[in-house]
C-alpha cells in the first residue's frame, strides 16, 4: 500500500543544470496488463522490463492469489504461468490493490465473469475513489457488487456464473472502464462491444490481439467501436515492456525548466493515445526532440532529448487531447508556471477523481509557491511567471498521490526557494527509483526519515 504509516516529508532545492541519461522504469499500464493477460493465457508468458513499483507488485500478488504462478526472476524479468480464460480460482484472502486504480478496476473486470467471489480493498486514497463506473457495466454481464456507500472500497464482487455478452457505450473517456469491460468479455460467450466517443489509451486492444484474441476496432459515426469475441484460448507471449511515458514526464519537464539542462530519456513508449504531453510541450516551444524512433512490441518508441527552454509560451491545450495525457496535467502545470502567459487546460474533470483531486491539489500548492491558478469543475488555468521562475518556499500536500508529490519535487528544482511535500512515500507506487534517478542527473532532494 502506498504511503507509510508515518509520513515521509521530502524537500527539493534549486539545483544546477540537469544532465545525463534518465533510464526510467517500465510502463505501468502495460505492466499491469501483461500480468493480467499472462494469468488468463494457457502456458508461460515471459515479461522483461516490468515496472516493479508497488502498484504493479500488488497486481502480481493478485494474479498469484487467483491461481496463476507468478515468478520474479530478477532485474525486471518475470514469468506468469496462466490458468486460462475463466480459470481464476477464488482467493483465500482479500485482494489489496494499494494505491492502484488501474490495478483494481482491471482485476475486477478480469474476474467478473468467473463464478467466484472476491473482496477488494486499497489504501486510504484508493478507498475514496468511485468504483461504480466499473461495477455498473460489469453488472450487465451478471456480476454483483456490494461496497461502501458511493460505490467505494472495500467491496465484494460476485462473478457471473452464466455471463452474457454486452454492448456498452463508455460515458466518459476512461481506458480503465473500457479495459475492464473487455477483460470481462473474454469469458462471456458471443461478442462484447465497447463504444467510446473519444479514443483512450489502446494498450488493452493491442495486447489482446497479441495474445490471440479476436478483436476489431472500427471508427464509425457513433464513435470508436471495439468488438471482442469471447472465450478464446489466449496464447502466452514474450513481452518487452517499453519505458513509461508518464514517468519520463518528470525528468523531461525538469530539464525544460532548470537552466542549462540537457537530459536524454531513452526507450520511451510514444503510443499516440499516451503522448499528448510531449505534443503539448512542443506546442509551447519546448526544446524536446525524438531520436532513434522505432517500433518495439507493436508500440512506437523513441529516445527523448529535453533541453532547457526559457522561451516557452502559454498554450490552450485542446480538450480532445485530455485522454492522451490525463495523468500528466500535474507536471504540465509546473512547466506552465515557467512559461510566459496563461496555459488553459479544459475537459479535465477526470482529474477530480484520480488518486486525489489533482486540480485542487496542484492549485493549492502552486498558489502557495507564488503562482496564479484559476479553476472550475472541468478546467484550470496557470499563469506563468516566465524564465525568472517561481518563488517557491511552501510546504505542499501530496494527498497520498505519487504524481502530485513528484510534480512539486520538480517545481523545487527550479524555484527560488525550496519546495517541500508533506509525504513523498507514495512515489514508490509508480516510480520507485525517482529520487536516485533525479539525484544522478543533478537534482538536490532531501528525504526526512
Amino acid at each position: 500500500m502506498s504511503g507509510s504509516a508515518t509520513p515521509t516529508p521530502m524537500t527539493s532545492h534549486r539545483c544546477g543544470p540537469l544532465s545525463g541519461i534518465a533510464d526510467v522504469p517500465g510502463d505501468k499500464s502495460i505492466s499491469h496488463r501483461s500480468l493480467i493477460l499472462g494469468a488468463m493465457a494457457v502456458g508461460e508468458t515471459r515479461i522483461s522490463g516490468l515496472l516493479e513499483g508497488e502498484d504493479v507488485l500488488d497486481t502480481a500478488k493478485a494474479m498469484q492469489a487467483f491461481g496463476a504462478k507468478v515468478t520474479n526472476h530478477g532485474d525486471g524479468h518475470w514469468s506468469v504461468h496462466g490458468v486460462g480464460v475463466g480459470g481464476f480460482a477464488e482467493p483465500d484472502n482479500v485482494i489489496d490493490c494499494g494505491n492502484s486504480g488501474t490495478g483494481v478496476r482491471l482485476i475486477m473486470g478480469a474476474m467478473a465473469t468467473c463464478p467466484i467471489s472476491v473482496t477488494f480493498t486499497g489504501d486510504a486514497s484508493l478507498n475514496k475513489r468511485p468504483m461504480a463506473r466499473v461495477t455498473d457495466p460489469l453488472a450487465l454481464f451478471g456480476a454483483q457488487s456490494v461496497g461502501r456507500s458511493g460505490g467505494r472500497l472495500p467491496m465484494t464482487i460476485v462473478g457471473a456464473a452464466d455471463p452474457v455478452p454486452v454492448r456498452y457505450e463508455v460515458p466518459v473517456p476512461s481506458a480503465q472502464v473500457k479495459s475492464a469491460v473487455l477483460l470481462a468479455g473474454l469469458n462471456a460467450p458471443g461478442k462484447t462491444v465497447v463504444v467510446e466517443q473519444e479514443a483512450t489509451r489502446d494498450h488493452s486492444e493491442r495486447m489482446l490481439a497479441g495474445f490471440g484474441a479476436e478483436i476489431t476496432v472500427e471508427d464509425t459515426d457513433e464513435g470508436r467501436v471495439i468488438t471482442l469475441t469471447g472465450r478464446p484460448e489466449l496464447k502466452p507471449q514474450v513481452i518487452e515492456v517499453p519505458r513509461d511515458p508518464s514517468s519520463a514526464a518528470f525528468p523531461v519537464c525538469a530539464a525544460l525548466i532548470v537552466p542549462g539542462s540537457d537530459v536524454l530519456v531513452p526507450g520511451i513508449g510514444l503510443n499516440p493515445t499516451r503522448a499528448g504531453l510531449f505534443t503539448t510541450l512542443r506546442d509551447m516551444g519546448a526544446d524536446l526532440t525524438y531520436e532513434n524512433e522505432r517500433i518495439e512490441g507493436g508500440e512506437p518508441v523513441a529516445d527523448l532529448r529535453a533541453r532547457y527552454s526559457p522561451n516557452m509560451k502559454g498554450f490552450v491545450v485542446p480538450p480532445e487531447r485530455a485522454a492522451s495525457m490525463i495523468d500528466e496535467y500535474p507536471i504540465l502545470s509546473v512547466v506552465a508556471a515557467h512559461a510566459s502567459g496563461q496555459t488553459m487546460m479544459a475537459g479535465v474533470k477526470e482529474l477530480r477523481v484520480k488518486e486525489s483531486d489533482r486540480i485542487d491539489a496542484m492549485a493549492v500548492g502552486l498558489r502557495a509557491c507564488g503562482v496564479t491558478v484559476d479553476e472550475a469543475e472541468d478546467w484550470w488555468a496557470v499563469t506563468g511567471l516566465g524564465p525568472e521562475g517561481v518563488p517557491g518556499g511552501a510546504i505542499c500536500e501530496s494527498h497520498l498521490d505519487h504524481r502530485i508529490a513528484m510534480s512539486f519535487m520538480v517545481l523545487g528544482m527550479a524555484a527560488q526557494n525550496p519546495v517541500t511535500v508533506d509525504d513523498g512515500s507514495p512515489i514508490a507506487t509508480s516510480f520507485p527509483i525517482f529520487t536516485p534517478l533525479m539525484a544522478a542527473l543533478g537534482a538536490k532532494l532531501d528525504t526526512q526519515t
